[in-house]
């Protein structure tokens, strides 16, 4: 007999923490493997995890709409396989660290403040002599104790926080605010003990820059929605958790990149034209429907790659170029959310193949049928805004990708035709086409030529083309 740890999988590269939904098994239930055992949900999609084991559920360590960390165990499994099991598919019980020692033994050994709360996190775990990593009554998630370490938070101050959890545990939520206030506190402390060295002691630009920086991070930190007092006839309606998450991950794409627009026009008819007059036989020939989005997606592609930093992403200092282009393409669902499905290697597609993907994918997704992987890896984006009657839209960044394209609707529009006879004027197909860039990697001059690059691909499209 042996006990399988169940752990949270990764389910893309921005996503630290998951959200139960519903267990399919308990305790006592037979598992096989790949069966399913639980449902959770991200801010991008909601998903099914299996079982890595066949065997019986031994322990479930989360409820529903717990908000797990990703690599937590949130299971266990007892097998009949008595032999080692591989490390790489689950931790063996006997050698798993207690979470306390895991957050102490995650922090850098270079940092001295980190250095100093070691002992106070094994000190407590070693007092407590119970399963539990806080008080001899209190459970603090991995997340919670990553975070009080990096914060500098000894664990008695930890066990002073009131938790608003299940059985009053300290959540992310807790501690962030905590963080918040005791990072307010602080700065006036500081202010008041230093404020008068502003007169005496000359401070470098340089200083004053790092000032400010700071003061605009913990003004961010400190931000609160303020408190409303509804009046007259109004309904108030609660965010889904799916709402709360895309909210929240738009706000911090906010704050993490500076965002720039740049817009331009493009004149589309040619392209019309082709779709208009391909599109049934298109259909009756590959089984399936061509859109504009494959269309679009094509001349884009062609674009990154004369601009390969717009495919790219910043780690701190360094920029991250993407050798391989996964094209996100923004849809929405039923219920008015949008999520993002991704077309891996979308470059080694030929336009029926680009055609495929897109509309298996959106079919997909309409359906709830999307895998996690189905929704991780991009490196650009791109979001028909037109669909819904917009003429032109300022999309927010997908982290970490440093761009994303908006396409408006596409109106007939008389302007101005230049030809080596004299000028003219015409009914052609018209598009406004927006990008929104992060300006810490591309600067103005990029993100204009790039953008202009994809309206001529756009307006230089082959009439005579096959497909």
């Amino acid at each position: 007999m042996a006990l399988v740890d169940l752990v949270m999988p990764k389910l893309g590269e921005s996503i630290m923490e998951a959200t139960i939904l519903k267990w399919h098994k308990q305790p006592g239930d037979k598992v096989k493997q790949d069966e399913t055992v639980l449902e959770i949900a991200t801010d991008k999609v909601d998903s099914e995890v299996p079982s890595t084991a066949e065997g019986i559920i031994e322990e479930i360590l989360f409820n529903v709409n717990d908000v797990v960390p990703i690599g937590s165990v949130i299971a266990k499994i007892r097998t009949e396989v008595s032999e080692k099991v591989p490390e790489k598919a689950y931790a063996p019980q006997e050698k798993r660290i207690p979470v306390q020692q895991e957050a102490s033994v995650s922090l850098s050994s270079d940092s001295q403040s980190e250095k100093s709360l070691k002992p106070q996190y094994n000190k407590v775990s070693g007092q407590n002599g119970t399963n539990s990593n806080g008080s001899a009554n209190r459970f603090y998630s991995p997340l919670v104790l990553n975070i009080a370490a990096s914060e500098g938070i000894s664990m008695t101050e930890l066990e002073s926080i009131h938790g608003t959890g299940n059985e009053g545990r300290v959540t992310k939520k807790d501690i962030l605010q905590y963080v918040s206030e005791r990072k307010q506190v602080h700065g006036k402390a500081k202010y008041e003990t230093t404020g008068n060295q502003f007169f005496s002691e000359p401070i470098s630009s340089s200083q004053i820059q790092d000032q400010r920086f700071q003061a605009a991070d913990e003004s961010f930190a400190e931000t609160k929605t303020p408190e409303f007092i509804h009046g007259g006839n109004v309904e108030i309606i609660e965010m889904d958790r799916m709402r709360r998450l895309i909210a929240e991950h738009m706000v911090r794409s906010k704050h993490t990149s500076p965002h720039v627009t740049s817009f331009t026009e493009a004149d589309v008819t040619n392209l019309v034209l082709w779709r208009e007059k391909i599109k049934n036989e298109f259909e009756k020939r590959e089984g399936t429907k061509i859109t504009f989005t494959p269309l679009f997606l094509e001349a884009i592609i062609r674009c990154i790659k004369k601009y390969p930093i717009i495919n790219s992403s910043v780690e701190k200092d360094k920029i991250i170029i993407k050798k391989d282009i996964h094209m996100g393409m923004a849809t929405a669902l039923p219920n008015g959310n949008l999520i993002v499905p991704v077309i891996k290697n979308a470059d080694q597609f030929n336009l029926i193949g680009l055609t495929k993907q897109v509309n298996n994918l959106a079919e997909n997704a309409r359906n709830n049928r999307l895998r996690p992987e189905d929704i991780q890896g991009g490196t650009f984006t791109m979001t028909n805004v037109g669909i819904f009657g917009s003429l032109m839209g300022t999309p927010i960044i997908n982290q970490p990708q440093v761009a994303i394209l908006a396409v408006g609707a596409i109106k007939k529009r008389p302007v101005v035709i230049e030809t080596s006879q004299g000028d003219s004027i015409a009914i052609r197909h018209m598009m406004y086409l927006s990008l929104s860039y992060d300006h810490r990697v591309v600067d103005g001059s990029i993100g204009a030529s790039f953008l202009s690059d994809v309206a001529k691909e756009f307006e230089n499209f082959n009439l005579r083309r096959e497909f």
